[in-house]
């Protein structure tokens, strides 16, 4: 499920990504990758659903990932850590982009319309201490950067799955949304994050549907 959470402070002429393809046409999006693989990385489906539908608008994308090590490798086939590996974010990444890809410390917000973060639980793992240390996390120096600066220039900024864990870090009280509060059956995987999301100090929105525009650019 594509659940992309964006904040939208959307510039003059650019309105939203959401929409027709016509609002996606030449505008220069940062796609920011977390690895490779869902349990260690980025969560592949979404990394591809959103570069099929930026492709399909027009835009143009270029991908970064921080080029640092990842918090442990997840053997995919059996869900446990690979205890004798160890792995690189921006070159996991670069399986992804198919080689083009940016470390992310090169990114600048005057480049770039708007930045998107899927998610795969690298954003909580690797771009984040979240899975570890919950409302105490850190968040990445350079990932901290970028979403403070997009913010600032009041760029759109979306958030996949599980990545709205670091605006609700670093951009103080920023609505955000993980769908509803409570699971229902497992409709909504991520309900209990809501919650941390509050004790980050963002706001959660509850949303029925799986693209919403919660805003905030205070």
């Amino acid at each position: 499920m594509l659940a992309a959470r964006l904040l939208r402070a959307a510039p003059r002429g650019f309105a939203s990504l959401h929409g027709s393809a016509r609002r996606l046409r030449g505008a220069r999006v940062a796609v920011v990758l977390s690895g490779c693989g869902v349990y260690d990385g980025t969560e592949i489906h979404e990394a591809s659903a959103i570069l099929v539908h930026l492709s399909r608008g027009g835009a143009e994308v270029q991908m970064y990932a921080p080029d640092i090590p990842q918090m442990h490798v997840i053997d995919h086939s059996k869900g446990q850590p690979a205890e004798a590996e160890s792995r690189n974010v921006l070159v996991e990444s670069a399986r992804i982009a198919r080689g083009k890809i940016t470390d992310l410390a090169k990114l600048s917000t005057k480049d770039h319309d708007a930045v998107i973060f899927p998610g795969g639980f690298g954003a909580a793992k690797n771009l984040s201490t979240f899975a570890v240390d919950g409302k105490d996390c850190k968040v990445n120096g350079e990932v901290e950067r970028v979403l403070k600066e997009f913010h600032k220039a009041g760029k759109p900024i979306g958030l996949c799955c599980i990545s709205p864990v670091l605006a609700a870090k670093v951009l103080s009280g920023a609505e955000v949304t993980v769908g509803h509060e409570e699971e229902e059956g497992g409709k909504w995987p991520y309900a209990g994050t809501a919650e941390a999301i509050k004790a980050l100090g963002g706001q959660h929105c509850v949303k029925e549907v799986t693209i919403s525009f919660p805003i905030n650019n205070q």
